[in-house]
């Protein structure tokens, strides 16, 4: 194997390697685009915090970000009562619309159902930041920050 050809090799191996997102980032591919899909919840903070004490230390729940503006957003605190009375107690739950400002970095959404009646028809607007495949979501107003991890699809 010659020099070029074990260089060209070793470059198309390396850019094999890299990340889909990295590649994504570099190639001009929208923040829009690349919020597109599941995110993972892995922790929110400042935890004493009102609304983020809802969901616990350890929460688990799911983000979900449509192609068509549509959002789906599921969290439960892992040690909520158990008892079909108090089911909804350390659930949050709700659906609406998204879009994103790519000058700012701020995610609006509007509110269209939710488990907590109140905050059907409310618009809010989110600072994030995405670095690979971690979203994080910061509401300017709590303070409360939301680290979410992209899920990836598995074969």
């Amino acid at each position: 194997m010659n020099r070029l050809s074990f260089l060209a090799y070793s470059a198309m191996l390396g850019v094999a390697l890299v990340p889909s997102s990295v590649l994504a980032q570099q190639q001009g591919t929208t923040l829009r685009q690349q919020l597109i899909g599941t995110w993972e919840i892995v922790s929110t903070s400042p935890e004493n915090r009102p609304g983020a004490q809802i969901l616990g230390t350890n929460p688990k729940g799911v983000f979900m970000l449509g192609g068509s503006g549509k959002y789906a957003v599921t969290f439960e605190n892992r040690n909520r009562p158990k008892t079909a009375e108090r089911s909804a107690a350390g659930f949050v739950a709700n659906f609406g619309t998204w879009s994103v400002n790519e000058a700012d970095k701020t995610l609006a959404m509007h509110v269209d159902g939710s488990l907590t009646p109140s905050i059907e028809g409310t618009d809010g607007k989110r600072t994030i930041s995405l670095n690979g495949d971690e979203l994080k979501v910061i509401n300017p107003e709590t303070k409360i920050t939301i680290v979410y991890r992209r899920v990836r699809a598995s074969n």
